[in-house]
């Protein structure tokens, strides 16, 4: 049995038709709203990076070699009162994303959580203040002072150790004179 034009080919080309139109307009609006939505971004990055590091006129990224696995960026104060380091670590849910002033003397003004996907209630408590605010005024050396959440051990000490690495990061930065 025959099947005509209009049975098979017809169809298929409408489809196309649909599926070109569609994605068009889907990059369309990609267009329009990506700059948008970067802008967006780095607008809340940079207000965090002021409320870790309150002192800062602004700030000036860093191009630093080997840094620590957990960090992702650098960035100096332009006045000199320290340094943000953004550091991306995995935690029990999965990647979780920080930022943290240190003063230039290295100790540590205020860590924030910017995302993470911790289980409520329980890894989501590194993100609040009784347990981010420990972090606040420590050094490299009193970095042991910091007690985990009971319940969720490998969120804590997975910010922890991105910690470790922010520090570690100081050093490289204080030794290149940055």
């Amino acid at each position: 049995m025959k099947k005509s034009f209009n049975e098979i080919i017809k169809p298929v080309l409408v489809l196309v038709c649909i599926c070109l139109v569609v994605t068009a307009l889907l990059a369309y609006i990609n267009s329009v709203t990506s700059p948008i939505i970067a802008k967006a971004e780095q607008e809340k990055t940079e207000q965090a990076m002021s409320e870790v590091l309150a002192e800062a006129d602004g700030f000036n990224p860093l191009e630093i070699e080997n840094l620590p696995e957990r960090v992702t960026e650098v960035y100096s104060a332009k006045n000199g009162s320290g340094y943000v380091f953004m550091l991306t670590t995995k935690g029990y849910g999965g990647d979780m994303k920080l930022i943290c002033g240190m003063k230039s003397d290295g100790t540590i003004e205020q860590c924030k959580t910017l995302s993470h996907s911790e289980t409520s209630g329980l890894g989501s408590k590194t993100a609040e203040d009784p347990y981010r605010n420990q972090y606040c005024g420590k050094s490299d050396d009193t970095l042991s002072e910091v007690d985990a959440i009971t319940g969720a051990t490998i969120s804590s000490t997975a910010y922890k150790n991105a910690i470790e690495d922010a520090f570690k990061a100081y050093d490289m930065v204080k030794e290149a004179g940055k």
